[in-house]
């Protein structure tokens, strides 16, 4: 059974960092591209950042481009998310997903996790 547990969410003050984690179980890891999406109260789940199986290719939506880097490492069954000169509209619930590509709409994705709450104070 597949499990995506993710971690290092927090409240920041804008302009400051985090990382996320989301550790991946169940299946073997490297089949699977990987994506993050976030939540914000009232509003639909969106896509933030995806990366292929090897992490080669990745992709972000505009608004974190720049600002945020999916990173991944096969060895430990993880995927991460540095999150840098963070603004109060980052605000949600982040959810790490897998699917068997790359992808940016949640339908596309099999697996998710429970989330993890990002807080940006302003």
């Amino acid at each position: 059974q597949v499990q995506l547990v993710e971690s290092g969410g927090g409240l920041v003050q804008a302009g400051g960092s985090l990382r996320l984690s989301c550790a991946f179980s169940g299946r073997p890891f490297s089949t699977y591209a990987m994506g993050w999406f976030r939540q914000a109260p009232g509003k639909e789940r969106e896509f933030v950042a995806v990366i292929s199986w090897t992490g080669s290719n990745s992709h972000y939506t505009d608004s974190v481009s720049g600002r945020f880097t999916i990173s991944r490492d096969n060895a430990k069954n993880t995927v991460y998310l540095q999150m840098n000169s963070l603004k109060p509209e980052d605000t949600g619930v982040y959810y790490c997903a897998a699917s068997i590509n790359i992808h940016t709409a949640p339908r596309e994705y099999d697996y998710w996790g429970q989330g993890t709450q990002v807080t940006v104070s302003s």
